[in-house]
C-alpha cells in the first residue's frame, strides 16, 4: 500500500504518515522507485494512533502503547501504565484550560472596564467586530 492509499484509507495525510513514522510509530519499506510501501495491517495501528491523539494524548506519550497499536485499543483492558500517562495528560490539559479561562476573563474584564458595557454573562464571548479601537 502507497502513502496515498493509506492516507485515503485512515483519513489522515502523507504528511502524517512521515510524521508518525519518523517518530517510530509505523514503518515502511521503499519500492525500487523510492516510494514508501505500508503493509495492509498499518491501517489498523495508524486508526489507533489517530484515536489516541485524538484523546488528547501527544506522540511520545502514544509510544508507550507501542505494544498494543496493531489491535483494538479502545476496546481492550487499560494497563496501570496507560492510566498513568492518560491520567498526566489530562492534568496538563486541565492546567492550560485553567490558564486559558483566567486569560479570558482578565481580557473580559479589561474590555469591559475600557468600554463601561457590561460584561456578557460567563466572561467576554465578544466577536472582533464588537472591540472597538
Amino acid at each position: 500500500m502507497l502513502i496515498g492509499e493509506l492516507a485515503g484509507a485512515t483519513g489522515t495525510t502523507a504528511r502524517a504518515l512521515r510524521h508518525y513514522e519518523q517518530a517510530g510509530l509505523i514503518t515502511s519499506r521503499r519500492a525500487a522507485n523510492g516510494y514508501r510501501v505500508y503493509e495492509a495491517r498499518t491501517t489498523v495501528r495508524v486508526r489507533n494512533i489517530r484515536h489516541l491523539l485524538a484523546a488528547g494524548l501527544t506522540l511520545d506519550d502514544v509510544r508507550a502503547f507501542l505494544p498494543c497499536l496493531d489491535g483494538d485499543v479502545a476496546a481492550a483492558p487499560p494497563s496501570p501504565r496507560g492510566l498513568r500517562i492518560a491520567r498526566e495528560r489530562l492534568a496538563v490539559l486541565e492546567a492550560r484550560i485553567a490558564a486559558q479561562t483566567q486569560a479570558r476573563d482578565r481580557l473580559a474584564a479589561a474590555l469591559q472596564a475600557l468600554s463601561g458595557d457590561p460584561a456578557p454573562p460567563g466572561g467576554s464571548r465578544r466577536t472582533g467586530d464588537e472591540i472597538r479601537a
